[in-house]
């Protein structure tokens, strides 16, 4: 195994806190596709984008180092997080997830635009399995595989306070149940389906820390949105019931519980 590919492996392992990870990950350059693209579409940018200088890198997760709930998609998108350098930030499946949790009461905004708008999460932090912008939106199962030790070492760091994943459709589902089991949660055998609504409880192995409930949920991608195969109602009862779990308080803006 090369250098850089072995790179994510080592790093991870080495990272003590989730600022020393996220400083170690924008360094990876372990998967070449995922390199040349990101820095490629960086460089020609979109015709809208074109006085914004590109992030460019791999996009760490964002949000509290003492998060209960974490959220898991798939990866950044090309003018979206590969522009602004922060998860989910920048493209409308974004929009439409920061503009939930702000009405859940765990956001301070409705409206993100990029890594210095102000906005902080309660008790939320958001991430991706692959952490790199791919082709078409669409990273590999090797791509995925090679990125899975910074999704492992990341809900490491959060164990002594997550209790709650919600994985943002069937990609970051598996990628959550595989990461979740090396950090030391029991996963059942054979591992359970995604469903939009599925709810799995995962017990840890060694006991030192609570349970977890992982849940399904459809991908706030646009297609999903546009075709109504996810409303911004679905993705509020599955953040709600996940937040719940977790523990935080969930306080909506327009009055309903």
């Amino acid at each position: 195994m090369s250098t850089a590919e072995g790179y994510p492996v080592r790093a991870a392992a080495q990272a003590r806190t989730l600022a020393d990870m996220d400083a170690r990950l924008v360094e990876c350059r372990a998967c070449p596709r995922l390199v040349a693209w990101r820095e490629e579409i960086a460089l020609e940018k979109r015709a809208a984008f074109r006085d914004w200088e590109y992030w460019g890198r791999p996009v760490p997760g964002f949000g509290p180092a003492d998060a209960a709930l974490l959220i898991t998609g798939l990866a950044p998108a090309a003018h979206g997080g590969n522009r602004t350098g922060r998860m989910f930030t920048g493209d409308r499946s974004g929009d439409l997830l920061f503009a939930t949790l702000y009405e859940l009461g765990l956001a301070s905004r409705a409206t993100v635009t990029g890594p210095d708008d102000g906005l902080e999460l309660t008790g939320v932090r958001v991430t991706a399995p692959v952490h790199c912008a791919p082709p078409d939106n669409r990273p590999t199962p090797g791509e995925r595989d090679t990125c899975r030790p910074w999704l492992t070492r990341e809900t490491q760091l959060l164990r002594p306070t997550l209790r709650a994943v919600v994985a943002l459709g069937a990609f970051g589902w598996q990628a959550a149940l595989a990461a979740l089991g090396e950090a030391g949660w029991n996963v059942p055998r054979p591992r359970p389906a995604f469903g939009h609504g599925a709810r799995v409880p995962l017990p840890t192995a060694e006991g030192t820390s609570g349970p977890l409930t992982l849940f399904g949920c459809y991908h706030v991608s646009q297609r999903n949105v546009f075709t109504g195969r996810l409303t911004p109602e679905m993705l509020s009862r599955v953040l709600a019931e996940a937040a719940h779990t977790a523990g935080l308080p969930v306080e909506r803006r327009d009055g309903q519980i």
